[in-house]
């Protein structure tokens, strides 16, 4: 999901919700403790030099039961974060404390935002001789005319 996404959305919330992949929602007190741009400059395994850059909001849990973050101020924070950080439009990512600092990406269902699993992935698959894809192959397909065929007494 984009920045853009997040802020149409939240313009027409009233509550802000996020909701974990196990379907817990975030208890609704959590502040958005950053809202940044993180920019990665790496080389994959491939010798492929990349560059990406996300937009990342930290979500955090204290004792403090009376807060409650509301859309137009979580919108505040991201203008002010766009303005003062330079963010365009971005995917999003979401830091989440758990059994350590998980990462999501982000998704909208209409009421709730969305944690989604992120998972690794081998950006050179092509250099690094991974098939992209495991072919599906037929057992009919593995027969040839020199087979052997049922009662031939060759098996």
């Amino acid at each position: 999901m984009k920045l853009d996404d997040v802020k149409s959305a939240l313009i027409q919330l009233d509550t802000i919700a996020f909701q974990l992949p196990n379907g817990e929602l975030v208890p609704n007190h959590f502040h958005v403790t950053e809202v940044g741009k993180i920019t990665k400059h790496f080389i994959d395994c491939g010798g492929t030099v990349r560059h990406e850059e996300v937009v990342n909001f930290q979500l955090w849990n204290a004792n403090d039961y009376d807060h409650r973050l509301h859309p137009e101020k979580l919108v505040h924070i991201i203008e002010l974060s766009q303005k003062t950080l330079d963010i365009g439009n971005f995917e999003v990512e979401v830091e989440y404390q758990g059994q350590t600092i998980e990462k999501f990406a982000l998704d909208f269902d209409g009421t709730n935002f969305l944690l989604t699993t992120k998972q690794t992935d081998c950006l050179a698959k092509d250099k690094c001789g991974v098939p992209a894809k495991k072919p599906k192959v037929e057992l009919s397909e593995l027969q040839s005319s020199a087979c052997c065929t049922p009662g031939s007494g060759c098996c």
